[in-house]
């Protein structure tokens, strides 16, 4: 067994989404034929044979710096590593023997036999890492040094292109030197107004992820100006700005300007002065502004070297992945067509569920797609890329193709173009991953970069893969159903795609993903291929099955890829959806992992069908379901059996209307200012909001009860709605109490999953796992901080206590009012409960329960896994004990 050392963080800004892709390899990784090893390279190139927990945080901050580490934030800042300052030797070694074990470069030969690079950015795509794995004799994935370095840098890339006579934009490069030469900066606006096309697109030029890009109208000089800025995260405000903002703003402004995806990140520089900590650069601000009028100046001390200005290039935006075919010749598959709004495709477009679209194969005429491949393929051979390469381009209304962004590491989220592509050739995420592996080592070999100990590897591997294809066993069917049709259907389709890969990177299960469509009382079952499992979000899974059609590119790139497909493919694959019905699962599946959210998953709908025909699934009852889903009438429950829950009121539409502000004097004179307002029956932080004002109320309330589908504008914008984010259209909002701490000595939001047991007497035991505390950066959680990679920070477990004596009490109490409330709404199978912890000084525990989620969401971050994991238990294990729950529960029920 190959051991393979996932190399994932490092010190870009794009470590983030490293560490989601390395999570991914992790779990997708075929563990009949390899043995994954998690290096995780911080943000000072130090590298951590880390301990698997972390592997399931939702971001690096979750856990490194450890807590224990971190210096007093009154404004709770979450920091990187390099905001701790300069530290000494033993303090570094201490802090990582908490997540880990240090390890040298020399030990790495001896932990692993092949390196999978999943690190972005400087020191992952640039030749670096690549050189020093050549040196150590390890092989690694993808391309080798001289791909990687010229993949890695925008404006080299441009000047070879235009070089050669290739289709480029007009472009210029603006070195950092020339910029902050002032009498340059309008010789540099001449010159970009020169450019073709109305608008511009500034970009730094070694950088991914879209960070640091801006697209501006070309006349407008003061945006030009603060995009180029931008890309070479460079920060200016004026005293009058910062003092124009409030307390919490100055907050958020910090926030945002530390941010290493859309700010400037931390270290800061201002001058020869050197901040490392978002309190001390509030601090810093402050001071300045109190001693000085003039602008203040602060530039990222991540700088960027270069920024590439170029013309706007109007047309169909796309992304092809290339691989090395089994042939030796690359092979283009399908190219995918980015759709979004008007706004720049950023960090959160690309990442968040739901907001961007993407269709593959690119909607145009076959021979215009083949024009993209074959331009593609040929860029692969030009810039001597090995194994795979994600190439990103544009081609006008008129065929001309641009290609502008080579890339040698794609990002590796479970549906990012890297596995996206490669499904419409069959191979789901663990057999593609396979075939990296092996053409990876094949590569190596081929360019000279090889030795014995290599080729011994590629043969050992290419023997496993053939005698673990003949000896396949029969395992346990198990339908993941997915989708839905509430707001939350795109996180259900997150969460069924990670319980999907789990459960087929195994050698007990075999998933197969199944797509609900319809309405509450009508529903539509889809047993769907690979392929559309991993479309960007639920909406585009739903127009793919319902507009289905056999594409004859697709068709012609199938039978190019059949030497891969053959290979690595372990059964026949399904390439088109089945409408199938719940008697049919009854015949041909195991068991249901019910991966919705919302309705109709969580209601009971989805149970009592699966009940009536006998057929095992994951989770509560119908029963529970049907309390849990409404949150009035949970914390009304428990209520009535003691606990301390908000106050709450439901404010019926018809009521509303009739008497608007009738209806908010009685919610004001209840419950004061602020107020949370949420839907009472929706999750995922779907439309929940603070409300600090009447007028707020009233915007908030309008836009619940509206008869359009659509957010009217207006409001979107008075309750800051983001783009694209959506907003439910409610018949009853649930207004509730705004928690506060009081006079308590600790008080915390925290969220807690469990898993039950089930004797073999037929009794339910419960597991109720270590807290999370959850910080959310605004005034409530959002989507994106629980759901987006690299936003937000959950710490599991809660800084519940001064020490450890406090922690077990504090947490003991909290856990044994959870399961209390589990009992009551008779959950099992597994769960998770969000609630208030408020501690008084005389060590009193008030645990105030929010909502309890009966299917909570599993996404690959997602807090449950984290809390798992304290307990032993990895992600599988933990679906793995839920599955067993569900197929003893079936037989005692039944038999």
């Amino acid at each position: 067994m190959l051991k393979v050392g996932i190399l994932f963080g490092g010190p870009s800004r794009e470590r983030e989404i490293s560490f989601a892709g390395g999570r991914t390899v992790y779990d997708n990784l075929n563990k009949t034929l390899f043995e994954p090893v998690p290096i995780f390279v911080d943000s000072l190139r130090n590298f951590v044979l880390l301990n698997w927990q972390h592997i399931y945080k939702g971001t690096i901050r979750d856990f490194y710096p450890p807590v224990a580490f971190l210096p007093d934030s009154p404004h709770r800042f979450q920091v990187y590593l390099e905001s701790l300052g300069s530290m000494d030797e033993q303090t570094l070694n201490r802090m990582i023997a908490t997540v880990g074990q240090k390890i040298t470069l020399e030990e790495l030969p001896r932990l692993i036999d092949f390196a999978f690079l999943t690190l972005h950015g400087s020191y992952g795509e640039d030749g670096v890492i690549q050189g020093i794995l050549q040196g150590l004799g390890i092989p690694y994935s993808g391309s080798g040094i001289l791909p990687s370095a010229i993949g890695m840098n925008k404006a080299f890339q441009k000047r070879l292109l235009s070089a050669c006579g290739r289709p480029t934009p007009q472009f210029i490069t603006v070195s950092r030197h020339e910029w902050q030469t002032r009498a340059r900066q309008d010789e540099i606006f001449r010159l970009a107004q020169q450019l073709g096309g109305d608008k511009l697109v500034v970009r730094p030029a070694n950088q991914g992820s879209s960070i640091g890009v801006s697209i501006v109208d070309k006349a407008d000089k003061t945006l030009f100006i603060r995009a180029v800025q931008k890309g070479f995260f460079l920060y200016s405000m004026t005293k009058g700005e910062w003092q124009a903002l409030s307390p919490d703003g100055q907050v958020a402004c910090i926030r945002n300007l530390v941010d290493i995806r859309e700010g400037i990140g931390l270290p800061v520089l201002s001058g020869r002065k050197t901040i490392y900590h978002p309190e001390e650069l509030m601090e810093f601000i402050d001071r300045y502004f109190y001693e000085h009028d003039k602008p203040l100046l602060l530039e990222g001390a991540d700088s960027e070297s270069e920024v590439v200005i170029e013309e706007f290039i109007e047309g169909k935006e796309f992304s092809c992945i290339v691989v090395r075919n089994t042939d030796g010749r690359p092979l283009a598959l399908p190219p995918t067509e980015i759709i979004k709004g008007g706004e720049v495709y950023d960090y959160r477009s690309k990442y968040l569920a739901g907001l961007s679209r993407k269709v593959t194969p690119i909607n145009l005429p076959p021979e215009k797609i083949e024009n993209i491949r074959k331009a593609c393929e040929e860029l692969f051979d030009f810039f001597g890329f090995h194994v795979y390469a994600r190439i990103d381009g544009f081609i006008k209304a008129d065929g001309t193709i641009y290609l502008n962004d080579p890339n040698t590491t794609s990002g590796m989220l479970p549906s990012s173009f890297f596995f996206h592509q490669a499904a419409e050739i069959g191979l789901n995420p663990s057999q593609f991953l396979t075939y990296i592996i092996l053409t990876s080592l094949e590569e190596r070999i081929r360019s000279g970069a090889g030795n014995i100990r290599i080729v011994r590897l590629r043969e050992q591997l290419s023997n496993e893969l053939i005698l673990m294809r003949s000896g396949a066993k029969r395992k346990r069917k198990v339908a993941v159903l997915l989708g839905g049709i509430s707001t939350e259907r795109h996180i259900s389709v997150e969460s069924g795609r990670n319980i999907y890969e789990k459960l087929a990177s195994s050698d007990k299960y075999e998933p197969v993903p199944v797509f609900l469509t319809g309405t509450l009382e009508e529903h539509q079952l889809y047993k769907i291929p690979v392929n559309i499992l991993l479309k960007d979000n639920a909406d585009d899974i739903r127009e793919k099955i319902i507009t289905f059609r056999q594409h004859p590119v697709l068709d012609a790139i199938k039978r190019a890829a059949r030497g891969i497909t053959d290979k690595y493919a372990y059964e026949s694959p399904l390439f088109e959806p089945i409408q199938i019905t719940y008697e049919d699962l009854a015949t041909e599946v195991d068991a249901v992992f019910i991966a919705l959210h919302g309705r109709p998953g969580e209601d009971g709908r989805v149970q009592s069908k699966l009940d009536a025909l006998h057929v095992p699934y994951n989770g509560s009852g119908v029963y529970s379901s049907r309390i849990t889903i409404n949150k009035f009438e949970t914390n009304q429950i428990l209520k009535q059996h003691g606990f301390k829950v908000a106050g709450q009121t439901l404010v019926l539409k018809d009521d509303f209307l009739r008497h608007p502000q009738k209806i908010i004097q009685q919610v004001v004179s209840k419950h004061g200012f602020p107020l949370i307002a949420k839907p009472v029956d929706e999750g995922c932080s779907s439309a929940v909001k603070k409300i600090a004002s009447e007028e707020e109320l009233k915007y908030y309330l309008l836009m619940a009860f509206r008869d359009a589908s659509q957010p009217d504008k207006k409001l979107a914008d008075a309750l800051k709605l983001k783009p694209k984010e959506e907003f439910p259209q409610l018949q009853t909002v649930l207004v509730e109490d705004f928690i506060t701490r009081g006079n308590a000595k600790y008080f915390m939001e925290i969220t807690c999953g469990m898993l039950t047991h089930m004797a073999d007497d037929g009794t339910i035991q419960y597991e109720v796992f270590e807290p999370s505390e959850t910080l959310a950066g605004g005034e409530v959680l959002s989507l994106e901080e629980k759901f987006l990679a690299g936003e937000g920070q959950n710490i599991t477990p809660a800084r519940l206590g001064a020490n450890e004596e406090e922690y077990r009490f504090i947490t003991s109490c909290v856990k044994k009012d959870l399961e209390r409330a589990a009992k009551i709404l008779h959950i099992e199978g597994y769960c998770r409960i969000d609630a208030f912890v408020r501690v008084t000084k005389d060590m009193q525990v008030e645990t105030i329960i929010i909502e309890v989620n009966s299917l909570p969401g599993m996404t690959p971050a997602t807090c449950i896994f984290h809390q798992a994991a304290l307990s032993g238990y990895t992600p599988y294990a933990f679906i793995d004990k839920i599955l067993e729950f569900s197929f003893k529960k079936h037989k005692v029920e039944h038999y």
